[in-house]
């Protein structure tokens, strides 16, 4: 068995393979002070809750775009797996050129969601991942990662809103009953749902003009589920794109 980790800004998603297959997935609020011991009890009993034996986990694989927890991370493998964690990064091999101009700036998710995409769908791509920060990842016909855009996720949006202006409320973020909101929740519903919706084509429509072609559009991430029915470019949803290329990267480093 194979676990992978892949930790984000607000949300860690754990996957577990046997073989090529995602038998098991988790997900757990991402906090910078939790210690190692905490990590490794909450994560046991996540595989204990579907009667895992943990012990038979032979691998894992860990990717993190929050520098503090790379290391804790790695440390709860190697105490409560016994299992030295393949850390995506640097020296790790990918298959995947990356035409940018500091290679080490892109983020670890951005490079796994990438090779997963190419490995399932094959290039040329953008691949969109709605998570803290909504990101677009351009890859050409080789294959190679050209660079892309991102700006601030739904949920940041939403959540400035309730800060920032005193009389808006917090919303539950999903599509109201129609465009024109009636009352202030459905308001900000259809602003942020529908003009997310339009954000993100809008950007799928000009990065396609300048690769030059006609890539397909893959759409991963929590959120993703939200805007990906009302998009007119978004043309796969993969929810677990990147516990997929946690997968691969494996396989392509340990010749599974």
């Amino acid at each position: 068995m194979i676990l992978v980790m892949d930790v984000g800004n607000n949300r860690t998603v754990l996957g577990l393979f046997v073989s090529k297959k995602l038998i098991a997935e988790w997900r757990l609020a991402t906090d910078k002070n939790r210690t190692v011991d905490e990590y490794g009890i909450v994560i046991k009993a996540f595989l204990n809750s579907k009667s895992i034996d943990y012990s038979k986990i032979e691998a894992v694989v860990l990717s993190s775009v929050v520098p503090p927890l790379t290391s804790t991370f790695a440390e709860m493998s190697r105490t409560y797996f016994g299992v030295d964690p393949l850390v995506v990064g640097p020296g790790i091999r990918t298959g995947l050129s990356l035409v940018y101009e500091n290679p080490k700036e892109v983020g670890a998710d951005r490079v796994v969601n990438a090779v997963a995409a190419i490995n399932i769908y094959g290039p040329p791509l953008i691949v969109v991942d709605f998570g803290t920060a909504i990101t677009f990842c351009a890859i050409n016909e080789k294959g190679d990662y050209l660079g892309g855009a991102m700006f601030p996720g739904l949920g940041i949006a939403a959540e400035a809103l309730f800060l920032r202006a005193a009389k808006l409320p917090r919303v539950e973020l999903q599509a109201p009953p129609r465009i024109i909101g009636k009352n202030t929740v459905n308001s900000i519903q259809s602003g942020l749902i529908y003009g997310y919706t339009d954000m993100v084509d809008g950007l799928i429509q000009r990065l396609s003009e300048e690769m030059r072609c006609e890539p397909k559009v893959v759409a991963t991430g929590e959120l993703s589920s939200i805007v990906a029915p009302y998009s007119q470019r978004i043309m796969l949803t993969n929810p677990v794109l990147t516990l997929e290329g946690l997968r691969i990267i494996y396989e392509l480093n340990c010749g599974r």
